[in-house]
């Protein structure tokens, strides 16, 4: 007797399994004619709980049920650069409006590629080593390596020239290394060990690259409320990041904010090689229309692709847009299964889920010696905003970043709208180092100083509110400019501008510096004895204008700002004396 439906509810299917079958937890089942895909979730006796990936209408009692004998895998290869999937790593190209049931049976349109050998019949390789690359249609070769516990002498190699994907293009002691290897995509792929030295992510963005840096393999969360600009400013981080492969992975989200994502990573320009940024993307489009269980997998499917490539020694960037929607599949899921739910809802097992995931991130030295790493950002949407439900708190927790989005920001057309009071970097003080030794020394004291003045101007501001600007001290007004200016001429940026949708390291060090030494200059005058007023009144239009007026790596361009904001200190300073600026 083969495997049988016998329940189903909803997504959630029972099976009657054959006695002694070998059956094992999140093994993959095709369900019915149609060959639906599930995942084994519980088993109890003979009894089989199954998820489903797709759509369950039509399904009934008795349909036949094929194990696969293994876990959900990802098809790696060549093809991932520059293509759309769905959560399940099933190319959407050739797909249709919908997709169809069972459509993650067929199998993909084969293409051919380019194949080079590294390496020789009768050489001895081990895990993780080069044994040839593949040509593709952007500016990366991908590796063909030897898989993990792998290793010997190299019995056979194709030959070079064009391969169909499914071929085999070597032998490494009896074992075949196909181009496109299946992997799990909930079990992490293995490295020889982690890195400590921190190497700076540059994004771009200046409110993130001066205050709130994030490493090289390290994770950073995005929390804010619905408006705030998460999408636009992971959609940025994709774009201008320095990163040599990026991993887009759209869970749950509306899909005509994927479909502009896929548009404008087809459309625009690589920096870095000058092909289109979408050659050396992947892209995991799994909308909030589509099935629960598939949503739930995409996260997995992404960061097995991210660790494809990076044991091939590329920097990988990861980005999950959003991980509450992830969250929601999980309480979904557990809910259908009868698992005691706790806080909210959510399954008490969230905490170790969303550690497991952010733990994949890491800049590694691969099994083959090379160096390469993944980092994760990951949205965070919590509902109406509260920054204490479940997702988000648990979520802090596990990150080495956090870049709070505020809805007072946002309103006022504040972009990106990072919190400076809510945000946090663990690892500014170590990429404080790694700056002073690439000839930066100044580095961690100007975001020392851009922060304490940007607190400061935050608690004189609402002091203000109540007894008057005019009442304080000229000193504490002078700080509560150095805000404005800070936050006008330096964290603000604009998406749209061609010359500050990307701010070099340079330009934004030069562009921080040069504010801070007009605020240095203010104060001094204010000190000398010319009235705070005087000083507030300037007009300081050339310094906030310095970061759309000069390119996006013209740090020189700065100083000619600079000069005329300086010139004009200068003039007041020599007028400006024994005059009541406050009458």
């Amino acid at each position: 007797m083969s495997a049988r439906v016998f329940r189903v509810a909803g997504s959630l299917v029972g099976v009657q399994d054959e006695p002694g079958s070998a059956v094992a937890m999140n093994e993959v089942l095709l369900l019915g004619e149609h060959r639906l895909p599930g995942e084994v979730v519980a088993i109890a006796d003979d009894e089989l709980t199954v998820q489903a990936y797709e759509e369950t209408g039509g399904l009934g009692p008795g349909a036949p049920v094929q194990p696969q004998g293994a876990p959900l895998s990802a098809r790696l290869g060549p093809g991932l650069l520059g293509a759309v999937f769905d959560g399940l790593l099933r190319p959407l190209a050739d797909a249709g409006t919908w997709l169809t049931p069972g459509q993650a049976s067929a199998p993909p349109p084969a293409r051919t590629w380019a194949f080079t050998p590294t390496v020789a019949v009768g050489d001895v390789v081990g895990s993780g080593d080069e044994l040839g690359t593949v040509a593709t249609a952007g500016p990366l070769r991908v590796s063909v390596l030897a898989p993990p516990g792998v290793a010997g002498t190299v019995e056979q190699v194709a030959a070079p020239g064009a391969h169909p994907d499914d071929a085999v293009l070597a032998t490494v002691a009896g074992v075949g290394v196909p181009m496109s290897p299946q992997w799990p995509v909930r079990q992490a792929r293995p490295y020889r060990e982690r890195i400590y030295h921190p190497e700076g992510l540059h994004t771009g963005q200046r409110v993130l690259d001066l205050l709130f840096p994030v490493a090289r393999g390290s994770s950073a969360a995005v929390p804010g409320g619905f408006g705030t600009g998460k999408t636009m400013l992971l959609q940025q981080v994709a774009k201008w990041c320095d990163a040599d492969v990026i991993v887009y992975v759209g869970c749950g989200e509306r899909g005509n904010e994927m479909a502009d994502v896929v548009a404008e990573l087809s459309a625009l320009e690589d920096p870095r090689t000058g092909d289109r940024l979408i050659l050396r993307t992947v892209v995991i489009a799994n909308t909030s229309n589509m099935p629960m269980m598939a949503r739930e997998a995409s996260v997995y499917s992404g960061v097995t692709v991210a660790e494809y490539f990076r044991d091939m020694g590329y920097h990988v960037v990861l980005i999950a847009d959003s991980t509450s929607r992830w969250a929601e599949a999980l309480r979904e899921l557990a809910s259908r299964t009868g698992e005691l739910p706790a806080e909210e809802g959510y399954p008490a097992h969230l905490a170790s889920a969303l550690a497991a995931f952010y733990e994949r991130a890491g800049h590694v030295r691969t099994l083959g010696g090379r160096t390469g790493s993944v980092t994760i950002l990951g949205a965070v949407s919590p509902a109406g905003g509260d920054m204490t439900e479940p997702v988000t708190a648990h979520t802090e927790r596990f990150v080495r970043e956090v870049w709070t989005l505020d809805r007072d920001l946002a309103y006022a057309r504040h972009y990106p709208a990072v919190a400076w009071a809510g945000s946090f970097s663990r690892d500014a003080a170590a990429l404080g180092g790694w700056h002073a030794a690439g000839g930066d020394p100044g580095w961690a004291q100007r975001r020392e100083r851009a922060l304490g003045y940007l607190a400061d101007a935050d608690r004189l501001t609402a002091l203000a509110e109540l007894v008057g600007a005019a009442s304080l001290p000229g000193a504490e007004r002078m700080v509560m400019l150095a805000g404005s200016l800070l936050r006008q001429g330096v964290l603000q940026q604009s998406a749209l501008s061609r010359n500050d949708a990307f701010c070099s390291t340079a330009k934004g060090a030069a562009l921080l510096a040069a504010v801070l030494t007009v605020v240095d200059r203010c104060q001094a005058l204010v000190a000398a004895g010319v009235p705070p007023g005087r000083v507030e009144e300037l007009d300081y239009g050339p310094l906030l204008r310095a970061a759309q007026e000069t390119g996006p790596t013209d740090a020189a361009g700065v100083q000619a700002h600079l000069d005329e904001v300086l010139a004009r200190l200068d003039g007041l300073q020599q007028d400006g004396l024994g005059q009541d600026g406050d009458a």
